[in-house]
């Protein structure tokens, strides 16, 4: 049975080009800062984003971990939404990497306003507080179902931290998506964050990394935090070059992913044991169940029939969409929901 794998987009693997550019690849030494394929990988993506300079490291949540650290310094404090993956998913490492606390805001499905952001900013005269020191979007919003933030809004919330001296950090796990979405371009945001993650291996395809972006003096100080952490890798160009074909490549193919994730988004909206569907923004599908299915019961349905769903929450349900999901798995996938209809696999 071929598998159709919605848990994530983190599951695809390198096409056979992709595979043939990290062979090629030009290598050296990262640590000594001689491999010529991470060079040229981190240069490419800070100019995408008007950034100085680039950082290679092996995933996202190093990205982010590193920059709260560079941002941060113990007896400080984040701001940042309920739902944000630096809180939620990165296993407490903004208290034991940095020692920093959080200040937690209850957006919009992930979204956090200026006024809530401001709303959060500690007054610095009074001991009690840990100082703010840094706010972090997220772009797309993981928990909120793939929303984003568009350029006006980081515009808005940006001035909110120019006038507070506070750094912004954007979590860009899935920033592709949210440009191919709304319109906006790369080069613009390095007007507004003061550092920036960008995540190649969930919807661009690359089997491994993320590039941390920021001003020279923020990387260097980065660099050294990574080497801390463990980051530092050989060889590495041989990831980056994966990176490289996938900026390249598969960044308007996303508009693809967008458009099966709303395919299922209508299914799953005429499904008669759907309770709600967030609505559908980029290529992230989460739906709430009635209680004709428990979430445990709908994702064993489903691997019966050769797809794969993760439960994200009291019956809760996510799908995911991205390159490795053919037309064909698609209409497998709508086929088995609206016979689900039928076979209500009761609590």
């Amino acid at each position: 049975m071929n598998i159709t794998d919605l848990r994530s987009d983190t599951i695809t693997k390198p096409s056979a080009e992709m595979l043939q550019a990290m062979f090629g690849a030009q290598v050296g030494d990262d640590v000594y800062g001689e491999d010529p394929t991470v060079n040229a990988l981190e240069a490419q993506a800070a100019a995408m984003f008007g950034m100085e300079a680039g950082l290679f490291c092996p995933s996202g949540t190093m990205t982010n971990q590193i920059a709260i650290k560079a941002h941060t310094e113990p007896l400080t404090e984040v701001i940042c939404d309920v739902s944000a993956h630096i809180y939620q998913y990165e296993g407490g490492g903004i208290s034991f990497n940095s020692g920093a606390s959080v200040a937690l805001i209850h957006g919009e499905r992930g979204k956090m306003t200026p006024a809530q952001v401001e709303a959060h900013i500690r007054p610095l005269d009074n001991v009690h507080f840990p100082e703010t020191r840094l706010v972090a979007l997220e772009n797309t919003c993981n928990k909120g179902g793939g929303t984003y933030y568009t350029l006006e809004e980081i515009a808005a919330i940006s001035q909110v931290c120019k006038r507070h001296s506070l750094a912004l950090h954007l979590d860009g796990a899935r920033v592709f998506n949210a440009l191919v979405a709304s319109g906006d371009h790369a080069q613009d945001y390095g007007k507004y964050f003061d550092s920036i993650s960008v995540c190649l291996s969930k919807g661009l395809g690359a089997p491994v990394g993320s590039v941390l972006l920021g001003s020279r003096s923020f990387i260097k100080k980065a660099r050294r935090i990574r080497k801390v952490l463990g980051g530092g890798m050989r060889q590495a160009g041989f990831l980056a070059a994966a990176g490289m074909y996938a900026l390249e490549h598969n960044i308007e193919r996303l508009q693809e992913d967008h458009r099966k994730a709303k395919i299922l988004e209508e299914a799953l909206l005429q499904a008669d044991y759907v309770q709600s569907v967030l609505p559908v923004e980029t290529n992230i599908v989460i739906f709430t169940l009635k209680d004709t299915f428990t979430d445990a019961a709908f994702v064993a349905a489903l691997a019966k029939e050769g797809i794969h769903a993760v439960a994200f929450g009291p019956q809760t349900i996510r799908f995911v969409t991205h390159l490795d999901v053919t037309e064909d798995m698609l209409q497998h996938t709508l086929q088995v929901l609206h016979s689900l209809s039928k076979q209500q696999v009761a609590v």
